[in-house]
């Protein structure tokens, strides 16, 4: 049986919506647009924006990145509780974030191990309680400077029309790899 999997983006919400932090929401966006899913719409229980296709159901977080835990467990939660009983042990939580160390549209996936200072994988593995789940980073690039007031200026800047560009164009990548998440 091909698992069920929710791909939840984590990011900011306005007025932070397109920085460079947010690129989990960007490349979310990419790929409902690549699989012609239907539009997000806004869902109560739980909060933030969804879509359901064939294959997968897409999920943006409505928190500040680095409170995304809760909104996203609970997302999960509320997804697995939807799937037939025997679909539910073979369900898979993948999360789109930005990947700071790593260069700007660059695809990188990792399942468990450490968040690396990553504050929202930090809180969602937290509320999830330690439970493991893919992770499929986009490169933001870094600042030179590793002060931490440069490092959040850089990350709550909003993004050219270049990097939404290149952060969009990793949808397809993105779309490769939960193919083979899923196929085992």
């Amino acid at each position: 049986m091909t698992p069920r999997m929710l791909i939840a983006s984590i990011g900011n919400p306005p007025p932070y919506a397109l920085t460079l932090h947010s690129a989990g929401h960007v490349l979310s966006s990419a790929l409902l647009s690549l699989l012609a899913y239907p539009p997000f719409s806004r869902s109560t229980s739980p909060a933030g924006l969804t879509t359901t296709g064939t294959e997968y159901t897409l999920y943006q977080s409505p928190t500040l990145m680095n409170v995304s835990g809760k909104p996203v467990a609970a997302a999960y939660k509320a997804f697995l509780k939807h799937l037939p009983p025997d679909e539910r042990p073979s369900a898979k939580l993948v999360v789109l974030h930005d990947e700071l160390e790593s260069p700007l549209g660059k695809i990188k996936m990792k399942i468990g191990g450490s968040a690396k200072g990553h504050n929202g994988i930090k809180d969602i593995t937290k509320a999830l309680g330690g439970a493991e789940f893919v992770r499929i980073g986009v490169g933001i690039g870094r600042p030179e400077s590793r002060e931490s007031r440069d490092v959040a200026s850089f990350v709550l800047r909003k993004m050219t029309a270049g990097e939404l560009t290149r952060v969009r164009d990793g949808a397809g990548e993105v779309l490769m790899i939960l193919e083979k998440v899923r196929s085992g």
